[in-house]
């Protein structure tokens, strides 16, 4: 594996990018997926993978012990709109899966002219989806297929949340409460809204709001009491935040990126009661997945948030200590592969999803047994 030291302009400060990877390797655990948007990890260790276009998948051990790829998708998945950016998403279990069965998905659901971000659950019976149930249905409808945010997480109280991109549309929506644009939501597992959510009691806000002033939020992790998320900017200005209650997280009246055009959207980068972000990429980086590694198999890598890259197809290793990012590490730029997501399995392998028509999962272990 080649090694190498880089610097990078984030905003005004030079990132150092560590030339100290821990030797891995990368085994494919399963090829031929349709662009693979979300993995989730099974008991015995099976996996089911979302593809983007509608699919659910079922990866489970062989006759001869490895993972294969189940032939036919998982029956009972609920139609999606499959266009653009539109599709099939997130895939989460519930935190006591092995009880209840429960699994949970993210999809773009109505058409091109009036199409809402959706969460459905239901149970999985080893072979299909039964009990499906939509539990959260964005509000208002919105035009075209862009910027639907889409993953998920369990906070530590057992409640879910959820990110959504703005739409891509009129941007200032992610500063107003009347919608679902541009923001995080924050409901139970069987999809009512807590009693405690920050925008409750707030006239003519939607009372799943969780926090404000998100562009496209596609990486979620909570990493005991704290949430962690990034998002993408436009041309520069993705960032990584550290998400409270009722926070506002600035777009677009602060960013650190421009308009695709060159145009400039905000004179201002920060702004009084604008959280600022953890860390901040320009040039981009398209973040698109996020995982929290504190596994056995690399040592070096515990206490560090990895995230996976589009644009710069790559996963960037960001260490936390005490809350505070250090440097980054630049890790499987080798493999020259769009990732989408990125996870820490239950076996301490980081495992990736990469981005095509032709898309694979990947497992990454040390280099020697």
């Amino acid at each position: 594996m080649m090694r190498y030291l880089s610097v990078f302009l984030v905003g005004a400060l030079a990132v150092v990018l560590s030339a100290r990877a821990e030797p891995y390797r990368v085994e494919t655990v399963a090829s031929g997926l349709d662009h693979p948007w979300s993995l989730a990890f099974l008991p015995g260790g099976r996996m089911l993978v979302t593809e983007r276009p509608g699919r659910l998948r079922l990866i489970e051990p062989g006759d001869d012990g490895r993972p294969q790829l189940r032939a036919e998708p998982v029956a009972g998945v609920p139609g999606v709109l499959s266009r653009g950016q539109a599709g099939l998403f997130d895939v989460l279990l519930h935190p006591r899966f092995a009880d209840n069965g429960w699994v949970y998905l993210s999809l773009a659901h109505g058409t091109v002219a009036e199409n809402h971000l959706r969460v459905v659950r239901a149970r999985f019976d080893g072979t299909r989806l039964i009990d499906v149930q939509p539990i959260f249905t964005s509000q208002p409808a919105k035009t075209d297929t862009q910027h639907f945010g889409g993953r998920m997480a369990w906070l530590a109280d057992g409640s879910l949340v959820l990110g959504m991109g703005d739409g891509n549309l009129e941007r200032t929506d992610a500063q107003r409460l009347h919608t679902h644009l541009g923001k995080l939501m924050r409901i139970a597992a069987d999809g009512t809204v807590p009693a405690d959510n920050p925008f409750l009691q707030r006239m003519g806000a939607r009372p799943e709001i969780y926090s404000i002033g998100h562009r496209n939020p596609q990486g979620l992790v909570a990493v005991g009491a704290v949430l962690y998320a990034h998002e993408h900017g436009s041309r520069g200005g993705d960032e990584l935040n550290r998400v409270v209650a009722g926070g506002n997280y600035g777009w677009p009246v602060t960013t650190g990126g421009i308009d695709y055009t060159y145009a400039r959207i905000t004179p201002y980068r920060s702004l009084p009661g604008i959280v600022p972000p953890l860390v901040e990429w320009t040039p981009s980086i398209a973040p698109a997945g996020l995982a929290w590694y504190d596994g056995a198999l690399f040592p070096a890598w515990r206490g560090s948030l990895f995230v996976a890259a589009l644009k710069e197809r790559s996963v960037r290793r960001v260490p936390m200590a005490g809350g505070v990012p250090g440097a980054q590490e630049l890790l499987f730029r080798e493999l020259g592969e769009r990732i989408r997501d990125v996870r820490a399995g239950p076996d301490g392998a980081i495992y990736l999803l990469t981005d095509s028509a032709g898309g694979r999962v990947l497992r990454v272990v040390p280099a020697s047994p």
